[in-house]
């Protein structure tokens, strides 16, 4: 099987528009914003659109004219807090509605699938995430 590699802008607007259609779609994520949960250029994650945004869920969302692979740390109605399980700080505002789908699953090379929980203890220990990150990058 051929790999292509498309501009994320044309990729993912082909996978938020199957995710309207009701259809699940299947992308391998870039970068490191999501470490340790999911790992860039090598785990698959498998999309689904929702009916309804909860916190800790992971959601791709097209905010601010770029996609994004996030956590969701707080829900104010219609308004969503996301952050990177990866990132130290900084965090990303957007709505509901620009949320494309949600990660139901992730998938690790080999085969070996599971459900994404909703990260509280990781958010938990958010201090410590400097020291934990520095280890796990150098240890892949």
């Amino acid at each position: 099987m051929d790999k292509r590699v498309l501009p994320n802008d044309i990729l993912l607007g082909e996978v938020t528009a199957l995710l309207r259609e009701g259809r699940d779609a299947v992308i391998i994520p870039k970068g490191s914003s999501m470490l340790p949960t999911i790992r860039g250029d090598r785990d698959r994650v498998t999309l689904r659109r929702l009916e309804e945004v909860r916190d800790g869920d992971i959601v791709l969302v097209r905010t601010g004219g770029r996609y994004i692979l996030h956590r969701v740390i707080a829900v104010d109605g219609d308004a969503l807090t996301l952050m990177g399980d990866g990132n130290l700080q900084g965090t990303e505002r957007c709505t509901t509605q620009d949320v494309c789908g949600t990660v139901i699953e992730i998938q690790r090379p080999g085969g070996r699938a599971r459900k994404p929980g909703p990260g509280r203890f990781w958010r938990a220990i958010k201090p410590l995430r400097r020291y934990i990150l520095g280890i796990y990058r150098r240890l892949i």
